[in-house]
């Protein structure tokens, strides 16, 4: 159903964009569509809006932005964060983290890009050509994440696939043909470990075992990579209707697992242990450094997708509201999800201690038949494993424990809650693990991966979005071959996937998630931040979205941007490079022959890649730099002297109608020249605009004492 979804927005005849009536009520009374166009270099596509695309609804954008900013991490390291670090202490944490950083920033990036109309790299090069390497940057990171995220993609597809069959394949141990007993590893672990390391991964016990390609998963990246590349061949006309699904089908998962969850034995104690504040947590500042750096992905601060995204937004649409609103949303997903989490998450540990008190009681039952000693004896009924309350047992064990020898223990539902799971290690075997129990399993099992489907493609979509736009708003060719792009990088990324399907690829998939994006975007937004708040300056930058809102945002904002957040990142830049430098990176390993996991640390070229990730993708930041200075000096004398006279001489200016101005720079491109210093205006038109004045104007006016 879904790749025939895909395929009728595909042949669908696309709406001219900004064309019709609610478009145009949508531009704001007055506005004409001329004067939306952005400032442009000669290898840059026109992006007037009579050619570029649009939003065919506000409510259309808003899912982009939310189904971007919304992904796996909200399900899977939100909770797993919140119960490391001192539960309700950590979201209130995570809060004013999100109100002093994340917000203003995301911000700053819905404006910049609302207000240039250009992806990442336009945007940056309007400031000034010498910051366009942030916008490649950008582009560098948005590749990396893609070429992982798509494998986790491929991952929920095979578990989707083999939910349709009951019972599930990850219920039960298999039976060695040969020996005609319960496979060894999976007896050692359990089902649902077996299944995932086993039969989905076939993984090394390294990751200097490469092994050979695994078949199932290439053929499953293969068909995530042709869903994201049908979704994506006609810009934001076609990804933006499958918007309309992958984005809201992810809470009406999560809503139902919710109120089931509710009705399950343990859940209550989920929550409880979820929301129990730990205030010590905040002297903590490696607690920091994690609630900072969830806050910065969260909201995908730096990617380029967000400045993408509203760069197809009208230039009077209220991006301070929407800032507010995504935020919102993002965070309260983050909460929904965390409670669906703990309550599964407290289900599976009640029924474990549950099975640790059967078992004990079946031990102790066998010792007291054969012994004469009946003080130890509990004075529940042993015979009936069920009739007995685990608050019973544990009560028993407090007083009697030490009496009746090591191979009885302790049955602690807090243990079983004490151990965090995260990531792939929560969805595919924790998560697997309890709807095996559910009634219907295969139906909660399709279910739940269909939803993590849709959370990965929609982010996925926005992560590519951040490539594509800026290449083709940037470059001519690239502008007017959309289809041939998208096909292209779609294909490339699947060709340089295949690294994450080898038998050691889950390494790989550990390696990138941890190393390939954090610290080249914190260099990102650092960057980003010093272009507004120092380069451009911040009150110009308010001037001009005052010129888009028709109100002036508050002058909080100004001290934000300059002073707290450009020092939190910063900082985090600081604690994470400290982090790699006085910690080696490590990554968890699976055993086959303990059938347990195991923390080993990178080989040296490993090492090696790491460092080479991270350089890559920040280096576009001071090429771009000297690129353009280099250019600068290669430029005609003429145009040295006279922008040296422009500065030594004060120019008198006077005020010009809007209708003059674009008049007589309507059909105007600037020379490769003019774009060598920065912009003197962040908006490409402001409501007031200014001409010099001719030599025979100046003096009339020294005349009459003006």
């Amino acid at each position: 159903m879904l790749f025939f979804f895909l395929f009728s927005v595909y042949y669908k005849t696309e709406k001219p964009s900004l064309d019709g009536n609610e478009d145009r009520m949508w531009l704001g009374e007055g506005e004409s569509e001329s004067q939306l166009t952005t400032v442009h270099g000669p290898d840059e596509v026109d992006t007037n809006d009579e050619d570029r695309p649009a939003w065919d609804s506000k409510i259309q954008y808003v899912l982009a932005q939310v189904g971007f900013s919304v992904g796996l991490g909200n399900v899977w390291r939100f909770p797993y964060l919140c119960h490391q670090n001192g539960g309700g202490a950590f979201m209130l944490l995570y809060v004013f983290l999100l109100l002093v950083v994340g917000v203003p920033l995301f911000f700053m990036e819905l404006a910049a890009g609302q207000s240039i109309r250009q992806g990442s790299i336009g945007v940056w090069k309007h400031i000034s050509p010498k910051l366009a390497g942030i916008g490649y940057s950008s582009c560098m990171v948005c590749f990396y994440v893609a070429l992982y995220y798509n494998v986790i993609i491929a991952w929920s597809l095979f578990y989707m696939g083999n939910s349709f069959q009951y019972p599930l394949p990850w219920n039960q141990c298999p039976i060695d043909v040969a020996t005609n007993d319960t496979v060894n590893e999976c007896a050692s672990s359990s089902p649902t470990s077996y299944f995932w390391f086993r039969k989905a991964l076939n993984i090394t016990n390294s990751i200097e075992e490469s092994g050979e390609f695994n078949s199932i998963m290439t053929g499953c990246l293969a068909s995530a990579w042709t869903i994201v590349s049908l979704a994506m061949i006609k810009g934001i006309k076609s990804s933006a209707k499958v918007m309309y699904f992958s984005s809201v089908f992810p809470y009406v998962v999560l809503f139902i697992f919710l109120v089931r969850g509710l009705m399950l034995d343990g859940a209550m104690e989920g929550i409880t242990y979820m929301f129990y504040p730990k205030l010590e947590i905040w002297g903590n500042v490696q607690v920091w450094r994690q609630a900072a750096t969830q806050v910065f992905f969260a909201l995908g601060l730096g990617y380029g997708s967000v400045i993408a995204y509203s760069s197809y937004n009208p230039v009077h649409n209220n991006c301070h509201r929407d800032a507010l609103m995504v935020s919102s949303i993002n965070f309260m997903t983050s909460v929904l999800a965390s409670l669906v989490v703990f309550v599964i998450l407290g289900f599976r540990a009640k029924n474990i201690a549950l099975r640790c008190v059967t078992e004990n009681l079946g031990l102790l039952s066998t010792m007291t038949s054969n012994s004469s000693n009946q003080d130890s004896s509990p004075w529940f009924n042993m015979t009936d494993p069920g009739s007995v309350s685990l608050d019973e047992y544990r009560e028993w064990y407090k007083y009697y424990g030490s009496m009746v020898g090591p191979n009885i223990t302790d049955c602690s539902l807090e243990k079983e809650m004490n151990k965090g799971v995260e990531g792939t290690g929560l969805a595919f075997i924790a998560f697997t693990e309890v709807m095996a129990l559910f009634p219907a399993s295969p139906f909660w099992s399709t279910l739940f991966f269909l939803m993590l489907l849709n959370l990965g493609l929609s982010t996925m979509f926005g992560t590519m979005q951040g490539i594509l736009t800026p290449l083709m708003d940037n470059f001519s060719f690239l502008g007017r071959h959309r289809t041939l792009l998208t096909v292209s990088s779609c294909a490339l990324g699947f060709v340089i996937g295949l690294l994450f399907t080898q038998r050691s690829g889950n390494y790989f998939v550990t390696m990138f998630d941890d190393y390939s994006a954090t610290l080249p975007l914190v260099i990102v937004v650092i960057f980003e931040t010093i272009s507004v708040a120092w380069i451009y300056g911040t009150d110009r930058f308010l001037d001009d979205i005052e010129v888009m809102l028709k109100w002036r945002p508050p002058v909080l904002y100004k001290y934000l941007w300059k002073y707290v957040c450009l020092l939190a990142m910063i900082s985090l830049m600081a604690a994470s490079l400290l982090r790699m430098v006085f910690k080696r990176p490590t990554y968890t390993a699976w055993n086959q022959n303990t059938a347990s996991e195991m923390t080993l640390e990178y080989p040296g070229w490993a090492l090696a890649m790491i460092v080479m990730l991270i350089v890559f993708a920040s280096l576009p930041v001071p090429i771009g730099y000297i690129h353009s200075t280099l250019k600068n000096r290669r430029t005609p004398n003429t145009h040295s002297e006279e922008g040296s006279g422009q500065e030594m001489h004060r120019e008198l200016y006077t005020k010009c109608s809007s209708t003059e101005q674009l008049d007589s720079n309507s059909h105007q491109v600037p020379s490769e020249e003019d774009d060598a210093g920065p912009r003197t205006t962040f908006l490409p038109l402001v409501h007031e605009h200014y001409r010099l004045l001719s030599q025979q104007e100046e003096d009339d006016e020294q005349d009459t004492g003006v």
